[in-house]
């Protein structure tokens, strides 16, 4: 107990300051913070696999955050027919064409020596293709969006329960960093980081503008949910009788019957929406704790300690008979996976999918400052990470205004300078977090949580 005492206190903090969150704003955005700040654990988690594991730089977070929201859509939306009858089955030849593209390459490449003959059969098997896919897409692509383009436009999902889309987002990440890995993973460090980061951008703008799959910019509302929803709750009666009984004391301070009444309908709308979150909240705890239970049994398990010793030399690694490859290779598409997950949760919480905001900032370079605060190679310590600076990241403005109002108070309503530090509350976000992050740094250079070697 005691070499955990470091994490005991530094979750006793995050969790007191999520209380008075709720006691001095609302329950509901302490419950919205402590939502996110479980999905960001989620993805430090597939982060801190990849480095703190096995040493591998990953800036493509934010490509595999959009698969796993993909995934949602996909499996939950209920298929939309008439898309369906006008190009969907044109839609699926070209998948085939795609793979078969894909068999023919690896046919070639496996059975015919480096010389301008296999070189001309690729090109030829390229072109062939990218026609093929031009002329049997194009007509049908047209066809799908033009289907109700203002609810629809596109080719719907298989109308299955939403929680399964979670595991398929984790296999649509895994395969697509299966083949990255596969071309991309016997770059340098920085390379690396940089082929992950553009294939990102790639698969961000692929789903940004392929209509037909999942609306691009147009965004996907009303998502399947595991919870209830709030204005089912607000007209349910054991769940009125529940906040009556919870506000009885409250609710007889008051004597007229229509305020009474009104009073408890309020109380029945905001309890509503914190029953919401708690739930959503307990979905998302269950799926950090396991994670986090495989992950530490894994970290110093054999193969836990013959990833570090591959982080650490990869020439000793080898050197033993370690296929450093091979390893990599599976780190890699674990965490990615694990990202994948989380990119399905987030999209189930907010109920609806917006490909417009993946950006880097928020969904790669966001992920890597709370791995490096909680403590890369420590899963308590990215976990932590993520409620650290996803707090901080929400909590920023608020806080800010908070002090700008209190230094601008002599300051008339009027001054320039007082509305303007008012407006841009909402950016020292930007300053918090890259201050903590130099704090973090300068005396804690390995996180808050550093990673520990146990033996045994």
């Amino acid at each position: 107990m005691k070499q955990y005492s470091n994490v005991i206190a530094a979750y006793s903090i995050m969790i007191i300051l999520i209380i008075l969150v709720g006691v001095f704003q609302s329950w509901s955005i302490a419950l919205t913070i402590l939502n996110y700040c479980l999905i960001s654990a989620v993805m430090t988690m597939g982060a801190n696999i990849q480095w703190g594991y096995a040493g591998l730089i990953n800036f493509g977070i934010m490509g595999y955050t959009a698969l796993g929201g993909l995934a949602v859509v996909l499996v939950s939306v209920a298929p939309v027919e008439e898309a369906w009858r006008l190009g969907g089955l044109n839609m699926m030849i070209c998948i085939g064409i795609i793979v078969a593209m894909i068999y023919s390459i690896r046919y070639v490449l496996k059975k015919i020596d480096k010389s301008k003959k296999r070189n001309y059969l690729i090109a030829s098997i390229i072109i062939i293709g990218l026609l093929l896919l031009r002329i049997i897409s194009t007509p049908a692509i047209e066809s799908i969006e033009s289907v109700e383009p203002a609810k629809t436009g596109y080719l719907g999902g298989l109308g299955m329960p939403v929680l399964f889309s979670w595991i398929v987002g984790a296999f649509f990440a895994g395969g697509l960093a299966y083949v990255i890995g596969k071309i991309a993973l016997g770059l340098r460090a920085d390379y690396l980081a940089i082929a992950t980061l553009l294939i990102a951008e790639i698969i961000v703008s692929i789903i940004k503008h392929e209509e037909w799959l999942a609306r691009g910019v147009k965004n996907v509302i009303g998502l399947k949910r595991p919870a209830p929803y709030e204005i089912d709750l607000q007209t349910t009666p054991w769940f009125i009788n529940l906040v009556e009984k919870f506000h009885s004391a409250k609710l007889e301070l008051i004597n007229s019957v229509t305020e009474r009444q009104d009073a408890l309908n309020q109380l029945v709308i905001d309890a509503s929406s914190v029953y919401v979150k708690l739930c959503f909240a307990g979905m998302f705890l269950i799926v950090v704790i396991i994670l986090l239970i495989v992950t530490q049994k894994a970290l110093y398990s054999p193969w836990g300690r013959k990833m570090r010793a591959i982080r650490d030399n990869e020439e000793a690694a080898s050197a033993m008979g370690k296929n450093v490859v091979k390893e990599h290779l599976l780190i890699f598409v674990l965490g990615s996976a694990i990202v994948g997950i989380a990119g399905a949760m987030m999209v189930t919480n907010d109920g609806l999918f917006t490909p417009g905001s993946y950006r880097p900032m928020r969904y790669t370079f966001v992920i890597w400052v709370m791995v490096i605060v909680g403590g890369t190679g420590n899963n308590f310590g990215a976990i932590l990470g993520g409620f650290v600076v996803w707090f901080l990241w929400v909590e920023a403005a608020p806080i800010a205004l908070f002090f700008i109002n209190l230094f601008t108070s002599h300051l008339p309503e009027t001054n320039e300078v007082k509305i303007h530090l008012i407006n841009s509350a909402s950016y020292f976000r930007f300053l918090m977090v890259g201050i903590g992050l130099l704090i973090i740094m300068r005396y804690r250079p390995r996180g808050i949580l550093p990673e520990k070697i146990i033996k045994q």
